[in-house]
């Protein structure tokens, strides 16, 4: 589900505009590389997922980290407009 809800959100954006696919595509690389060097960073928001907003762009990435095997999950790139009640299923 979460490759599709990023691609999902990535062909939204090209079709408004190939410019706004490309940056959006650019501050998600540029979380994702915050969660490399420190996943533990944001706080834990639902059980234990935690959550790292995406600047300029409606969206949010829950994901959840396995200390013991230093291992990062992405859960899911929420969209913001998306009914809350779905957030973390």
């Amino acid at each position: 589900m979460t490759l599709l809800e990023y691609e999902d959100a990535v062909l939204w954006y090209y079709l408004r505009s190939p410019k706004d696919s490309k940056n959006f595509v650019a501050e998600f690389n540029r979380k994702i590389n915050i969660l490399k060097e420190n996943p533990i960073q944001y706080p834990i928001k639902h059980k234990e997922r935690r959550e790292i907003l995406l600047n300029k762009y409606p969206y949010s990435i829950l994901y959840v980290v396995d200390e013991k095997k230093k291992v990062t999950f992405i859960t899911s790139i929420f969209r913001h407009k998306r009914s809350p009640s779905k957030k973390y299923r």
